[in-house]
């Protein structure tokens, strides 16, 4: 029998987050917007309470979370939505070099419109020197995306030192946490970042759904959606949420959080044997 070990790509589906969804493809099936007959308002209260269970995780306010497909889509949405919300002379972004192709590429489609985007290198650790980073901001600098871990080396970047220089220089943060979250703490106001980025099959969740955390307090961030059709989600992402979806994301990041300590434990002991092999 082969030996699944691609765990950073995907995992399967924890059984209690399964019997958490269940009831949201029979009983519970109705449209979250449908806000006139019992079924919408069912399928409403449990996707608000998932999103206030999810804004707990991480530190955040319920109307801070703007639920997608997914973190590609959370990455688009905060780069691109960002971008196109900063005003003349502040569209600048810098990234770094090691990001996922979920960040890159939006970017690099970015440069392709105009956008002056500067790709920063990595250490010899893999981590962004927040040295280089001040020397890369200028005042036209409006946003910086840096992961907070790394898919392929687990590298912790900085990230709070890297938000201080960001504030002191007056650009706004994307993090993607989609590898950290479960693995490491992860609290927004921690890290002091603007935006953050979450997918739920990385931590035994259900795949097609993901949220991107905006900070709508002092000053509350401006972003131009990406998708058009209903102006769902505070006119940030139109589209049927996905409420089993949803429910699941919410029940597998509280696993993920209270298994968190003896897990991380168990695949350091891992790691160690290993290496030592």
């Amino acid at each position: 029998m082969p030996i699944y070990m691609d765990y950073n790509a995907t995992t399967p589906v924890d059984p209690r987050v399964l019997d958490a969804m269940l009831p949201c493809f029979s009983g519970h099936f109705g449209n979250a917007a449908s806000r006139t007959h019992p079924y919408g308002w069912a399928a409403a209260q449990l996707a608000e309470s998932a999103r206030a269970r999810i804004a707990a995780a991480i530190g955040a306010q319920e109307e801070e979370i703007v639920f997608t497909s997914g973190a590609t889509e959370a990455n688009n949405l905060a780069i691109k939505g960002l971008a196109r919300a900063l005003p003349p002379g502040r569209g600048a972004i810098v990234t770094c070099a090691t990001e996922h192709k979920a960040v890159l590429d939006p970017c690099a489609a970015l440069a392709r419109e105009g956008f002056p985007v500067t790709v920063l290198p990595v250490d010899g650790d893999g981590r962004l020197d927040p040295q280089r980073l001040a020397e890369a901001l200028s005042p036209q600098t409006g946003l910086v995306s840096v992961m907070l871990a790394n898919n392929e080396t687990g590298t912790i970047h900085p990230v709070a030192a890297i938000a201080a220089l960001c504030r002191e220089r007056g650009a706004a943060l994307h993090c993607d946490a989609t590898q950290a979250a479960g693995k490491v703490p992860v609290d927004v106001g921690a890290l002091a970042v603007d935006m953050l980025s979450l997918s739920a099959h990385k931590v035994y969740g259900p795949k097609g759904i993901g949220a991107l955390y905006v900070r709508r307090r002092t000053p509350r961030l401006h972003l131009v959606p990406i998708l058009d059709g209903g102006g769902h989600e505070q006119g940030m992402r139109s589209g049927t949420l996905n409420v089993p979806g949803i429910v699941g994301f919410a029940r597998a990041l509280e696993i993920a959080l209270e298994t968190m300590p003896a897990e991380g434990a168990r695949l350091a002991a891992l790691r160690d044997r290993l290496q030592q092999a």
